[in-house]
């Protein structure tokens, strides 16, 4: 076997994901998975902007895992790669400096270690989504497989389009035959000797924390801020006190900050009320302004969603949430709708009944929960028909959906633009052949058993 490591350095926590695939790999598919997974405790690494060595230091108790899981004699020739994420696009637009030093001090501890360290950087948006829309259809073996002869096989099926949701960006990435009005919008990738047109777009500042903050501004701003102000997402029996600084710490919500000073304290008191919850949540988007034929929202063109789609980190979450903690099913938009104005009406004291272990996250349930509902419909435009066909997964098999393994695949080359030889591997062809072998083998068995009985009962006679 041989193995991969990738650090996820999000906007709101880092994991590390160790791949492993067969040494005698053919360029083919399905066949890397995962082996282990970490999470680094801690916050993401832009938030050490001011104290970078300890983003560094942060790492230390996955990357010590990793030398565990990956067998010592394959340390040396294993690649290792950490990529950023939203976090560290918006530190490198607030302070491109610190982002630099907080590289640096990630690269420096990730050096110290025996795999093949080789790079740490930032991926842009749109990296982001083609990443995750590879890893789920590679996953799902929809670029090719393995015929049962071992020959390679392209299944003929459409590929899925990819939903991701973090902490401070959200994606969307969908194969389309539809014109692709704004070039930036297009990817153009050759995987296996087949050629894919795919859209994607990256919203930053649409992720779940930045999406919490500039809800939190909007309610300040309306209210003055004032001392105290209703929270219409918070539920009823919740309160919370909050210094201005940890709102407007972001390039997301610095165009709103007030001239009061950063270290003044609000305290916002939670009224539950989903109807007004979804009007502040729906003034984060500009439906109005649009250039091309038609657009999401901000001005963003978007072709007509089409096809099969995966959403997975906080749409997962979210979805999963409803479905298991609220009880309620969600096949259609208006399914997520009735189960966002529910949360958004059950009290505190509720909420906290039903999950005790998600008390952190448990407030922001009703907003996060109307944020997908609008993005999803008036955003990217499903409706009834299409949203059915809209799987909401963290996983496919036992390997977590996300970008980090197309990131991997596609910087160690192991998806070709190229059709695979024809040609399978020696051991598999053995074991073919045995197989056949044997199958002969028992059929001429039983045939010669058959005729001699006919021969002996005709002596007999």
């Amino acid at each position: 076997l041989q193995y991969g490591i990738v650090l996820d350095a999000g906007s709101s926590h880092t994991a590390m994901f160790v791949y492993k695939w067969p040494a005698d790999k053919e360029n083919d598919t399905g066949v890397v998975s995962e082996h282990g997974m970490c999470d680094v405790e801690g916050p993401g690494i832009s938030s050490y902007s001011s104290n970078p060595p300890a983003a560094g230091t942060s790492l230390e108790h996955c990357l010590n895992q990793a030398l565990r899981d990956v067998p010592k004699e394959k340390h040396v020739g294993t690649p290792l790669y950490l990529g950023a994420t939203a976090g560290m696009r918006l530190l490198n637009i607030a302070d491109p400096q610190a982002s630099d030093a907080v590289l640096r001090a990630v690269a420096a501890m990730l050096k110290m270690y025996p795999f093949d360290f080789r790079g740490a950087k930032i991926l842009s948006g749109e990296e982001e989504g083609v990443f995750g829309w590879v890893t789920a259809n590679y996953l799902l073996e929809n670029f090719i497989k393995r015929g049962w002869l071992g020959e390679w096989i392209q299944p003929q099926k459409k590929t899925l389009g990819a939903m991701d949701f973090g902490g401070a960006s959200t994606q969307i990435t969908f194969e389309t035959r539809d014109t692709i009005e704004n070039p930036r919008n297009e990817v153009m990738l050759k995987l296996y000797g087949q050629a894919y047109k795919v859209y994607t777009h990256s919203f930053l500042c649409y992720g779940r924390d930045q999406v919490l903050k500039r809800l939190l501004s909007k309610l300040l701003q309306t209210e003055s801020f004032q001392e105290t102000v209703s929270h219409p997402c918070w539920p009823m029996g919740y309160n919370k006190s909050l210094l201005l600084s940890s709102i407007y710490d972001s390039p997301c919500t610095e165009k709103e900050r007030p001239s009061l000073a950063l270290n003044t304290s609000v305290t916002l008191v939670g009224t539950g009320n989903g109807n007004l919850c979804a009007l502040y949540v729906s003034r984060l988007f500009d439906f109005t302004n649009c250039s091309f034929s038609h657009c999401s929202f901000d001005g963003v063109f978007q072709p007509k969603v089409s096809g099969n789609f995966i959403a997975f980190s906080a749409f997962f979450y979210t979805v999963d949430f409803i479905q298991t903690v609220m009880g309620r099913p969600v096949h259609l938009p208006s399914d997520l709708k009735d189960a966002a104005e529910t949360i958004c009406a059950t009290s505190w004291s509720e909420l906290l009944q039903k999950a005790p272990k998600l008390e952190k996250r448990l407030p922001d349930y009703c907003a996060v929960s109307t944020f997908v509902y609008l993005l999803t419909t008036k955003g990217y435009s499903f409706n009834n028909h299409s949203f059915p066909n809209i799987a909401f997964q963290k996983k496919a098999g036992e390997t977590s959906i996300g970008w980090a393994l197309g990131y991997m695949l596609n910087l160690t080359n192991m998806i070709p633009a190229e059709k695979p030889s024809s040609h399978k591997s020696m051991l598999y062809n053995y074991w073919v052949i045995l197989i056949l072998l044997f199958v002969v083998t028992t059929l001429t068995s039983l045939v010669t058993a058959v005729c001699l009985l006919r021969h002996s009962k005709s002596s007999i006679i």
